[in-house]
């Protein structure tokens, strides 16, 4: 029998204090399009448990306090296809002070340990470092509609640019692997240049 996709409950990702073992990441969002870190391996992977949404107010990167932009988490239920990273073990301390330099700014996303199924037709699962959203932070964004979604995406912009760019940047990735992500693919579909109203 295969083993279950998923742990039952997630896990802290273990300190690392040398190379020992490679680590895969997990990428649903801006990291599919820009890494910004070395790999050795890229590949489909698909999560189950958790699901890709625009669940993130930000306030650094493609927003501010007073004007959120709205960026991607991984929320509970469902399944997220995305790209899986694996990273070599000599690289991985650097790999993951970036990381965390990158996606550990407000603590909004609980860094885990998840097993994801690597889509390259050996049906194999890895344990892969993801980052799942903190329902209980103020930065997570429940239960916003699809105009109210977009009307903050339009209007945001933060310390890595604009929050349009963001999101259309993730739907041409999604769109390049032959995937479906119909909410944000609408939002999308009303980000970009010659579409007018809403």
């Amino acid at each position: 029998m295969p083993p279950d996709p998923v742990p039952p409950i997630d896990r802290p990702t273990e300190p690392r204090t040398g190379p020992s073992h490679d680590t895969w990441v997990f990428a649903y969002g801006s990291l599919m399009w820009n890494p910004g870190f070395a790999f050795a391996e890229r590949c489909e992977a698909r999560l189950i448990g958790a699901h890709r949404a625009l669940c993130v107010y930000s306030f650094h990167h493609r927003g501010t306090p007073e004007h959120p932009g709205l960026v991607l988490g991984l929320d509970l239920g469902g399944s997220c296809r995305g790209i899986a990273y694996r990273v070599a073990a000599a690289d991985w301390p650097s790999v993951h002070a970036y990381l965390t330099e990158r996606e550990q700014i407000s603590g909004v996303y609980r860094e885990c340990t998840r097993r994801v199924q690597l889509l390259d037709g050996s049906r194999r699962t890895e344990p892969a470092l993801a980052y799942v959203v903190n329902r209980a932070h103020p930065q997570y964004a429940k239960g916003l509609g699809l105009e109210e979604q977009l009307a903050l995406v339009r209007r945001s912009h933060g310390k890595s640019g604009p929050n349009v760019d963001y999101v259309v940047a993730t739907v041409s990735a999604l769109e390049a692997l032959g995937l479906a992500d119909p909410d944000l693919a609408w939002i999308a579909h009303h980000l970009r240049p010659g579409h007018t109203g809403a």
